[in-house]
This record gives C-alpha cells, sequence and structure tokens, in this order.
C-alpha cells in the first residue's frame, strides 16, 4: 500500500487523523511502539479501517504530505534526529505548545531545521475521540504560503473533517498553544470548588491575555477570535476530555495526576512564562499556572495573588 499521507506519531490524536484521512485514501500511521494490532489502547474502542497501515519503521512512512502529531517538547529533537528522510516534504505540525528549551513554536523549529520548507499547523477545537468516531469537526490549516495552503487544504478534509484556511500561522499556534494554559487554570479553579462564575472570569481574562501576546508577536487579532483561539478555548475549559483542564482539576483538588499523560500546557505555561516579558506583555493567568505546575504554589495562594493586582478597566 503506498500513501500519499503518512502520520508520524501514533498517539491519540494521531491516531484519530490516521482513522478520519482513511476515508480519502491510504494512510501510513507511523509510531516507536506500534505492536497493539489494529486497536491502539490510547485510543480506546477504535478499530484501525484498512486503509490505514502502521508501522514503527519511518522509511515505510515517508509520503508527500506528513503530519506531525508529536508532542511539542519532542518535536525539536525529532526533526534534528530524521532530517534527512523529512527534507523536501509537506509537513503539516499538529502539535499545539511552545518548545521550552528554545521559545520556539512548532512551525519555526520546522523552519529553522528546514530552511527550504514552508511549514504548516492543523489546529483547532477536537478531541480524538470525536475524530475518530466521524463526528463533524472543523479546524484551522494555517500555512504562510497561500496555494501551498489551498492544496494541504483539499489533501487533508474529509467530509466530516471540514479545514478553514489561514496564513497566519504565528496566530493558529499561539491560539492551540496558550489555550491549554488557560485550560489547566480552568480546571484547577473548578477544582479547588470556586465555581463556574470564576471559570467564566478566567477564561475571558486568559483569552485577553492570549491576544495580547499573540498580536505583540506578529498575529492578527481576528485569528485568536477564531477555531484555533477562541473556539479551541471554549473546548478545553469546558469538557472532561481535554487533559489540559483535567490536569488542573487534579491541581484544584490536590491530587495526583497520571505522569503518563502528556499535558502541553504545563511546559507552556513555563515558555510564556520567559517569554512574555521580553515582549512586554503581562500575563498574569498564565504565569500563576506556570507556578502551579512546577509546584511553587498552591490553587488559593495563586487566586489570592491574581485578586490582589490592581484594579483597572476592563
Amino acid at each position: 500500500m503506498t500513501a500519499d499521507i503518512s502520520i508520524l506519531g501514533a498517539g491519540a490524536f494521531g491516531t484519530a487523523l490516521a482513522v478520519a484521512l482513511s476515508v480519502n485514501g491510504p494512510v501510513t500511521l507511523w509510531g516507536r511502539e506500534t505492536g497493539w494490532g489494529r486497536e491502539n489502547p490510547r485510543l480506546p474502542g477504535v478499530t484501525l479501517p484498512e486503509g490505514v497501515e502502521v508501522t514503527d519503521r519511518l522509511d515505510r512512512a515517508l509520503a508527500p504530505v506528513m503530519l506531525l502529531a508529536i508532542p511539542a517538547q519532542s518535536l525539536g529533537a525529532f526533526l534534528r534526529d530524521h532530517a534527512a528522510d523529512l527534507d523536501g516534504r509537506a509537513l503539516v505540525s499538529c502539535a499545539k505548545g511552545i518548545d521550552l528549551s528554545t521559545g520556539r513554536s512548532p512551525a519555526r523549529l520546522i523552519a529553522e531545521a528546514f530552511p527550504g520548507a514552508i511549514p504548516a499547523v492543523l489546529t483547532g477545537p477536537s478531541f480524538a475521540a470525536d475524530i475518530a468516531r466521524g463526528l463533524p469537526t472543523a479546524l484551522t490549516l494555517a500555512c504562510a504560503d497561500a496555494d501551498a495552503g489551498h492544496r494541504l487544504q483539499h489533501a487533508l478534509a474529509t467530509p466530516a473533517l471540514r479545514l478553514y484556511r489561514t496564513t497566519d500561522v504565528t496566530g493558529a499556534e499561539l491560539g492551540g498553544a496558550l489555550k491549554n494554559v488557560i485550560a489547566i487554570a480552568a480546571g484547577a479553579a473548578i477544582g479547588a470548588g470556586f465555581g463556574d462564575s470564576a471559570r467564566a472570569a478566567i477564561v475571558t481574562r486568559g483569552f485577553a491575555e492570549m491576544t495580547r501576546l499573540a498580536t505583540a508577536m506578529g498575529a492578527e487579532a481576528d485569528t485568536l477570535s477564531g477555531l484555533s483561539g477562541l473556539g479551541d478555548l471554549i473546548l478545553t475549559t469546558t469538557s472532561d476530555q481535554s487533559r489540559n483542564y483535567r490536569f488542573g482539576l487534579a491541581l484544584g483538588r490536590g491530587e495526583t495526576f497520571d505522569p503518563s499523560v502528556t499535558v502541553e500546557g504545563a511546559a507552556t505555561a513555563r515558555a510564556v512564562a520567559a517569554l512574555a516579558p521580553r515582549v512586554g506583555v503581562e500575563m498574569p493567568i498564565s504565569t500563576q499556572v506556570a507556578h502551579l505546575a512546577e509546584g511553587h504554589l498552591g490553587v488559593k495562594q495563586a487566586v489570592e495573588t491574581l485578586l490582589a493586582r490592581p484594579l483597572k478597566e476592563e
């Protein structure tokens, strides 16, 4: 089976994308551990269709279009280790985060690893289980090259997976990364028993933070109001399916969270806490989430710090 599209990263989201895209034609799904057969334990209850080939050999997963469903904190090293194999292909990042060691977004990591590449980003409000079940989902496809973005949009859209195109890669990426931080804060508020009104305040003021940082870094404000920003923020701050929200719940309740579950928002909060002062932007909620994730203070202390900030106009 020869596939025009492959997904690198056999986690829940990568597996779900493979299932969804297989309705258009053969898809190859690569992962380091693929001995689980036709049902990935990271996505229980979903059987891979015949159109999906699963492999742990990267040479069998090389395709003209490659979706990188690899966590943001692992992406840089992966690109460096496999530069010879990936060069010259259309690379689409599906990660939501900011690299803690470099402060770079996934698209920036791709561009630096492959100077001639035109990186694209697939992001927006979505849960792996919904995508795998074929439920209607709308995502943002961001690519600075409008023609390349148009081609990718048609290659990756399915009857149930609707893609909206933008050339604002910075805005799309930062929306997807920063909403994870706010989701942790929202979960912590609910977990600590502060109620839905407190969560609404966190989400609203958190969205203001997201927009401030993104526009300071060159993004368009309208992008943050779209699927990759506000849409994803609403989803991840209101659903137990969100890993970042569940992590926040655990923090608020004083419970231990499963260390095997990837929580991109925790590392992103730390990256944002270092990045925001350099671009002259205040990010009070994100800063408190960074302290929470590092165990430097508790939820009640974080809330007291936020409430003690000077009163001002909205």
